[in-house]
């Protein structure tokens, strides 16, 4: 993943790269393919060499095209292969046609029997490219069921079968690849919804194409996959706490201490100057003896001006909002008083639930952090919107939850989920950071706790929310190591002291 290039494309913008590289540059398509078809070849024979019983799985198109390359070299270099095609590779046009002709000379395509693929030591998947744009049926879906379940090794041809390049969702199904190995520009899909579990280890190939062919298409979204240490200043030696900004945390309603706690410790370990928290009384004696280095108060919807006085007021540089704070009057009020503060804000959980419902307007600069589920009910107007649909296309809903949010002098939105994607209304960055083992309670309030401390401490909003992201995932991959579960939220704050050095 280290060695991924960071410009993210669609399949539109991929497609205009190639263009331009055959049209201006005088590259023939089927040389492309040539190349592409090398690229898999030469990861097939280093990552899996001791493997000679080779099975190409070709569909139609230049995906195909690629496939039947794929499949001569391995016979000319001493590979069994055994290739069959779920259509009639007559109807193959163009640079295909050429590929498919050139495998003649050397092999023939086999009848499609399943026995064929635990026969298999290795299985190329050239099915379906990048242009699959509805659910996966028929022949395609039985045969890739059918890999799937075989315990042989997949390489997949520029993108797994079935998935949708544009977005990371499933076409109904999608092949299941150990190397995905990826041609010309990585496809912004790949690293988000469900193609984490699809892609696999994923390997780039440029195919040659000189510099002057990608400066003429903008990349679509950006990929992290490391912390940029330069988003996080330096302090002086002569620094005071009051240099890091003052944090209000209003959080945890009855019986939910847990998440005002872990947004304060967060926040503190990130490094915020002073951290308030605003809780019921139910509450404080817990969060007191979780957190001493905050300062806890409580309050009821009446008391609020008593308690957030205006001497507090006017020491509160930010404020975080939603995080188990429920939906009642108290949480409501607590959120239409803090939205009056006009300070920069972070706004998760329950927050964001509340202004799904009273579509309350927030002109303050803001971070907003939903999950899909969030994200659904936030979307949903004259027609219901569920995170089903946030899913199918998590690039779409962000632009259009930023420009619910856009009133705001600044507004970045965080959409949580496997490849959290962030978007200011400029950028599309996608984190391809974090583990499995993320699935778990929590882990929401640190990453809020972690963005509003970045932002308390100077860092410009969209900065922070990257920063905070890749912080929290950094994190969380220090701890989990390996493993997908047993992982906790506690565990990502003590990690934090280690990754924010």
């Amino acid at each position: 993943m280290q060695d991924l290039p960071e410009k993210l494309y669609t399949v539109e913008s991929v497609v205009n790269l190639e263009q331009i590289a055959i049209n201006q540059f005088a590259i023939p398509g089927y040389e492309l393919m040539k190349r592409a078809g090398k690229a898999v070849y030469q990861v097939l024979e280093s990552n899996y060499s001791r493997g000679k019983k080779i099975l190409v799985l070709c569909g139609a198109g230049n995906n195909a095209g690629d496939g039947y390359v794929v499949a001569r070299l391995a016979s000319e270099n001493g590979f069994d292969v055994r290739l069959i095609s779920l259509i009639d590779p007559l109807t193959l046009k163009d640079e295909a046609s050429l590929a498919y002709q050139d495998w003649l000379d050397v092999g023939q395509v086999s009848r499609p029997e399943p026995a064929l693929i635990e026969q298999a030591d290795i299985i190329v998947d050239a099915l379906l490219g990048t242009g699959l744009t509805r659910d996966v049926s028929d022949d395609w879906a039985e045969w890739i069921t059918a890999v799937n379940l075989s315990s042989t090794p997949v390489i997949a041809v520029d993108v797994p079968s079935g998935l949708i390049a544009n977005t990371g969702s499933i076409a109904g199904v999608a092949v299941k690849a150990d190397t995905t190995v990826c041609f010309i520009g990585l496809k912004q899909g790949m690293f988000t919804a469900q193609a984490n579990d699809h892609c696999g280890e994923i390997i780039y190939h440029d195919l040659g194409l000189q510099k002057d062919i990608f400066d003429q298409v903008t990349a679509d979204a950006r990929l992290l996959n490391t912390v940029d240490y330069s988003l996080l200043p330096k302090r002086n030696a002569a620094s005071n706490k009051g240099n890091f900004g003052h944090v209000l945390i209003v959080a945890g309603n009855t019986g939910m201490p847990g998440a005002a706690i872990l947004a304060a410790r967060a926040a503190l370990r990130t490094g915020a100057g002073l951290v308030t928290v605003i809780t019921v009384a139910d509450n404080l004696s817990a969060i007191c003896s979780a957190v001493p280095e905050a300062m806890v108060k409580s309050c009821d919807a009446e008391s609020i001006p008593d308690v957030v006085t205006e001497k507090l007021t006017a020491s509160i540089t930010h404020i975080a909002i939603g995080m188990g704070l429920a939906q009642d009057d108290w949480s409501l009020a607590l959120l239409r008083y803090c939205i009056g503060l006009d300070r920069p804000m972070l706004l998760d959980a329950d927050a964001l639930n509340l202004i799904a419902q009273h579509r309350l307007r927030i002109d303050s600069p803001m971070v907003i952090t939903p999950h899909p589920g969030e994200a659904a009910r936030l979307l949903s107007g004259s027609t219901t919107v569920t995170s089903a649909d946030v899913q199918r296309d998590r690039f779409t809903a962000i632009r259009q939850l930023h420009d619910m949010f856009a009133a705001g002098d600044d507004c970045t939105v965080i959409l949580k989920g496997s490849g959290t994607l962030i978007f200011d209304g400029d950028a599309l960055k996608v984190c391809a950071l974090g583990s499995a083992a993320m699935a778990a309670p929590g882990m929401g309030d640190v990453l809020s706790g972690i963005v509003i401390a970045l932002m308390a401490q100077g860092i410009k909003i969209t900065d922070a929310a990257e920063l905070a992201v890749c912080l929290h995932a950094s994190a969380a991959e220090m701890k989990a190591a390996d493993r997908t579960r047993g992982l906790v939220a506690s565990d990502i704050i003590e990690a934090l002291a280690e990754v924010v050095r």
